[in-house]
């Protein structure tokens, strides 16, 4: 299976461990993510009309040195699954999205006509983050109750395949024992964060149990119990 994700820092946490982790299982996804730093939909869109090569490669999970273009990327291999999301600082509000989801999905339809296209839902700050509190929100499940909604809105917009729910899993994590699932109070943490996003987009994917899961080569330690809480969070995300 091949996945192209046309997103930002999140997708590349999503997909740092996705490729390893699949492969131990016996799985063959090639992910490939288009990476600019807090890159919103809007952004997106005028990079797309403007054919901008822009775009750093995250290529099975290692950046590279590369640039690229949407389009070139687009049409650089036959893409199973290409997703789509939002800007972090712009997720919990709807009004960001649009035009400029429609257009994207339309312009993935013409180069990539057989490509599944999938929501990645983003995750909400960490409880206590300043910027939680510049977002006007007063805890992590308030901005995720509006970040879900926003998602919910954006993938009937574009009648998206499905949505991948990372960040209900993360909430799921961080109310449930991982006292850090954030490194940054907004990036997920290469260790555990990492994982989980790995597990839940892998059990989308794949559609694969996870419930035995003993992927190990992390670049931060996970430890046993983290292991635990976080394929339930996985689990759960899907309930």
């Amino acid at each position: 299976m091949k996945v192209l994700s046309i997103g930002n820092s999140f997708s590349v946490d999503a997909h740092r461990y996705l490729h390893q982790l699949a492969r131990r299982e016996g799985e063959d996804l090639y992910c490939v993510t288009l990476y600019i730093g807090g890159c919103s939909q809007r952004t997106h869109y005028l990079n797309m009309l403007d054919d901008t090569d822009s775009y750093a490669l995250q290529v099975n999970g290692t950046l590279t040195n590369l640039k690229t273009t949407i389009r070139e990327a687009l049409r650089s291999e036959i893409w199973d699954v290409v997703t789509f999301q939002q800007a972090s600082h712009q997720s919990a509000r709807f009004e960001t999205y649009t035009p400029y989801i429609q257009e994207l999905s339309a312009y993935v339809r013409k180069y990539c006509p057989e490509a599944k296209q999938v929501i990645h839902q983003t995750w909400a700050y960490e409880d206590g983050s300043p910027k939680l509190e510049a977002q006007n929100f007063a805890t992590s499940a308030d901005m995720f109750a509006a970040v879900e909604k926003a998602y919910a809105q954006a993938a009937e917009l574009i009648s998206a395949d499905g949505i991948i729910p990372a960040g209900k899993a993360m909430l799921i994590a961080s109310q449930t024992g991982i006292e850090k699932i954030h490194r940054d109070t907004f990036h997920a943490s290469l260790g555990a964060g990492r994982y989980l996003l790995a597990l839940t987009w892998f059990k989308y994917l794949t559609g694969r149990d996870i419930t035995e899961n003993a992927f190990d080569d992390f670049d931060v330690p996970v430890t046993d119990e983290e292991r635990k809480i976080v394929i339930a969070a996985a689990n759960a995300a899907f309930a």
